[in-house]
């Protein structure tokens, strides 16, 4: 069922938080989706926000950052410390948490980036940074799956496992040589069907769209709806594979 913020609801909300009853709260907020939490979190006032943020669980804190307006996000992460906020970073994918780090003064990118406790990410939201926002570079997110062109079937199998665990949903496999360089794309039909010592150089298919890391958000989100992709691989000026951007970083656009 949709939620409704209705005058209740508020009421209801900023007299529990006035009267610490935070088990109504958290029963409250628990079942609803964290797009509705960031709708109720841009409803009400500032102190109130806060409050609800730090009762939050990490994740679920980290989704309703990334769902906020630019406005109240702003206005809620100068409520926060920078320890906090890299707790909240280290839940999101690096895309949304290279939006968010960039919003901050840099004194404080560079306290929330040194906390993240996972160095990986760190390296790639760093990475992100580098990229002018309106560029295909600050719209891609670097959680992929990959695999080599020289593996086998049954090689691909095992390191896709691996990969998997770090992205949210898998919409494509992308192929690429020992350089990075990207090849194409292979789809999991192939990877089911043929025999587990094929190479994957065999078997993948060697048509794919991709954009460079400095293309324009607009040119990207033209291509994206010309070609009607879900996901669309971002390459260097080496043809190396850096990142992805899904249909939901466009949408805006």
């Amino acid at each position: 069922m949709q939620f409704e913020l209705t005058p209740q609801i508020a009421k209801n909300i900023k007299k529990w938080i006035a009267n610490g009853e935070n088990l109504q709260l958290t029963q409250l907020l628990e079942d609803v989706h964290f797009a509705d939490i960031a709708e109720i979190l841009e409803e009400i006032s500032f102190s109130d926000a806060i409050y609800i943020i730090k009762l939050l669980d990490s994740e679920k804190t980290a989704e309703v950052l990334a769902e906020l307006d630019d406005d109240t996000r702003e206005k809620v992460l100068k409520g926060l410390s920078s320890k906090e906020i890299a707790e909240e970073i280290d839940e999101l994918d690096t895309d949304d948490a290279a939006d968010i780090i960039s919003e901050l003064p840099d004194q404080q990118k560079e306290e929330v980036i040194a906390q993240l406790e996972d160095v990986e990410h760190a390296k790639d939201i760093v990475d992100l940074l580098r990229h002018d926002e309106d560029t295909a570079g600050g719209l891609m997110g670097k959680e992929l799956v990959k695999v080599n062109e020289n593996w086998t079937n049954i090689t691909c199998v095992k390191e896709m496992r691996r990969q998997a665990a770090n992205v949210d949903k898998v919409h494509t496999i992308y192929v690429v040589d020992d350089h990075d360089i990207l090849k194409g794309r292979l789809s999991l039909k192939s990877l089911l069907t043929t025999p587990a010592t094929t190479p994957v150089r065999e078997i993948y298919n060697h048509q794919i769209t991709s954009v460079s890391v400095t293309e324009n958000d607009e040119e990207v989100a033209r291509i994206m709806q010309k070609y009607d992709l879900f996901v669309i691989p971002v390459i260097d000026e080496m043809g190396r594979l850096t990142g992805q951007i899904t249909i939901d970083d466009i949408v805006d656009i």
